[in-house]
């Protein structure tokens, strides 16, 4: 490469980093207001601006509207939640072991934040309703959201498939599809549903989702 284009692409490079730490400004300014949210509130693009430390200007020449941040802040949370459970799947030694990691961990870490607790990993109330919005309005946007998570568990199925510990014949694309959705809605609703809620602890919550999930795809007896 000539000296000039070396000299270009540093100052390309230069450029994409001071680009990516403006985005990550907003974008934690965005889940600091979505931890405090209440359901039914939503915060503005002023605020978000605010407490991001930037202008607004800024704000419109990375994000096209307060949805679209969202969408951003949306996607950076299921990435984040898909990189945790490969972290703790990686730490397990069998296809038996890495499908109940997926499971449990998955379930804890879609059950609603408390209040002053909520990450990246945990749905406040208005992410919460956000992603209820995409799943019935904006599907394709929720399904390319998603492709990390069903990634993870499609290669986790494949395997287990192989090694027999999965019932022959499962069609692992979309069990994938059925046992993430199981779990979410299981997390976030069941408890009010059955009138339950604030009885059941997460660990309890987890283990009968394992058991749930274990009886429907395991093969030979039920773990």
């Amino acid at each position: 490469m000539r000296r000039r284009d070396l000299a270009v692409a540093r100052s390309l490079d230069s450029a994409r980093v001071r680009s990516e730490g403006r985005v990550q400004r907003f974008l934690d300014a965005g889940f600091e207001l979505l931890a405090s949210a209440e359901s039914g509130k939503e915060f503005t693009v002023q605020e978000v601006v605010d407490r991001s430390g930037q202008s607004l200007r800024s704000f419109y020449q990375y994000f096209a509207g307060k949805h679209e941040l969202l969408l951003a802040l949306f996607d950076e949370a299921i990435r984040s939640t898909a990189d945790r459970l490969e972290e703790h799947v990686s730490r397990a030694t069998t296809p038996l072991d890495r499908l109940h990691c997926f499971v449990v961990e998955y379930y804890r870490m879609c059950l609603p934040a408390t209040k002053g607790h909520a990450s990246k990993n945990n749905p406040t109330p208005v992410m919460a309703e956000f992603c209820h919005q995409l799943l019935t309005a904006h599907q394709a946007e929720a399904s390319r959201a998603f492709v990390p998570l069903v990634t993870l568990l499609e290669k986790i199925l494949a395997e287990s498939v192989g090694s027999g510990v999965v019932r022959p014949g499962l069609e692992y694309e979309d069990a994938a599809g059925a046992i993430l959705s199981t779990i979410m809605f299981n997390a976030a609703y069941a408890p009010t549903i059955s009138g339950t809620a604030g009885l059941r602890h997460g660990d309890q919550g987890a283990d009968q989702m394992w058991q749930f999930v274990s009886a429907g795809i395991l093969a030979g007896p039920r773990v």
